[in-house]
């Protein structure tokens, strides 16, 4: 149980950006936001390897994604990146990663 809660409070970050989508409609100041909540984040929390991750995790899903939305199987409504995402996605996805990494560590150590 002990695991459950430590993945839970992995995901806090995520499930606050992700609530806050809908309610901050500019991508610049969302991004700002993210970047806020991942710096706290990290201060409160760093393990070893986690920036490489994050950025890792922003530039193949960055890329991932615009292959998806350049075969039209993905849109984004909001397209502040490129013409084609959310700037604010690439920090989603980066913390993801961090957050993935976390658990599946939390996972396999119990």
């Amino acid at each position: 149980m002990q695991a459950a809660r430590k993945i839970f409070l992995n995901a806090v970050p995520i499930l606050l950006m992700i609530g806050l989508i809908p309610f901050v409609q500019n991508d610049y100041i969302l991004s700002a936001i993210y970047i806020g909540i991942v710096i706290v984040s990290l201060v409160i929390k760093y393990q070893k390897n986690d920036l490489l991750i994050f950025f890792a995790g922003m530039i193949f899903m960055t890329l991932s994604e615009y292959l998806f939305i350049s075969t039209g199987v993905e849109t984004f409504v909001r397209n502040s990146l490129f013409g084609l995402m959310p700037l604010w996605l690439p920090l989603l996805w980066g913390y993801g990663f961090i957050a993935i990494r976390r658990s599946v560590a939390l996972i396999t150590n119990t």
